[in-house]
C-alpha cells in the first residue's frame, strides 16, 4: 500500500478548484498568444487548452465523469500553475546536475500500478487529479526529480524542514527564470513557487497515488 507522504505539485493537481476566466485565445500585448513566458521560452494558449482538453476527454470516457469535471471545473490556471512548475524544476534539476532514466520512470510506475490495483486503477486515481493518461511518466519523472534535488541539497522530503528547504532552493530557481503570466490567469509568486490564483500551495499531498512507499 501507499504511505502519505507530502509531495510537491508536479501537474494540474496543485490547485483544481482555483477560481479563475475561462481560457481564451488571446494573450498579453507584450507576448500575444502567451499564457505565459518561462525563461524566454512561450507556454501558448493553445498548449494550454490542449493540456486542458485531454484531462477532460480522459474524464469522459471514464463512469464517474460528471464527478469528475465537477470536481475539477476550473482546470485553466491550475494547469498552468503546473506546466509553469514543471520547467522550473526541470531547470533546478539540470542545474543540480539531477537526472533520471527511463528505467527509473518505469520501475516506479510498475511499483505504484501494483499498489494501486493495477494500470485502469491508477489512470484513474490521477485522473482524479486532472492529471490525463498521457502524463503520468512525467508526474512520476518529476516526482523523482524532487528526490534527486532533495538528495543533492540534503533536504528530507518527509519533514516540514526539508519542505521548506526545496522550496526556497526552487524560488531561487523560479526567481532567475523570469516568469511572466499573462494576467488573466493570474501571477506567478516565485517565493512561493505558484500561481497566484491557484488555490493550494504546492508543498502538498497530490494523491494516494503518487505516495509511493520508499524502501
Amino acid at each position: 500500500m501507499f504511505r502519505r507522504r507530502t509531495a510537491l505539485p508536479v501537474s494540474a493537481a496543485a490547485a483544481l478548484l482555483a477560481a479563475a476566466p475561462l481560457l481564451t485565445a488571446c494573450g498579453t500585448d507584450a507576448h500575444p498568444g502567451a499564457a505565459a513566458v518561462v525563461d524566454g521560452q512561450r507556454i501558448t494558449v493553445a498548449q494550454l487548452q490542449s493540456r486542458v482538453q485531454d484531462v477532460r476527454s480522459a474524464q469522459e470516457k471514464s463512469p464517474q465523469a460528471a464527478q469528475l469535471v465537477e470536481n475539477t471545473g476550473k482546470l485553466g490556471p491550475a494547469t498552468l500553475n503546473g506546466m509553469i512548475f514543471d520547467r522550473v524544476l526541470e531547470r533546478n534539476a539540470k542545474d543540480a546536475g539531477v537526472t533520471v532514466s527511463r528505467s527509473d520512470v518505469q520501475k516506479w510506475r510498475a511499483a505504484a500500478e501494483r499498489s494501486a490495483g493495477g494500470a485502469e486503477r491508477l489512470k484513474q486515481m490521477w485522473l482524479q487529479q486532472a492529471i490525463a493518461p498521457g502524463e503520468i511518466n512525467a508526474v512520476v519523472r518529476n516526482q523523482l526529480l524532487l528526490d534527486g534535488i532533495a538528495k543533492h541539497i540534503g533536504a528530507d522530503r518527509g519533514q516540514p524542514q526539508g519542505q521548506q528547504q526545496l522550496a526556497t532552493e526552487l524560488a531561487r530557481t523560479s526567481r532567475k527564470m523570469g516568469i511572466d503570466v499573462n494576467p488573466r490567469y493570474g501571477k506567478w509568486d516565485d517565493g512561493q513557487v505558484i500561481l497566484g490564483r491557484t488555490k493550494e500551495p504546492w508543498v502538498k499531498n497530490v494523491s494516494g497515488a503518487a505516495e509511493q512507499q520508499q524502501t
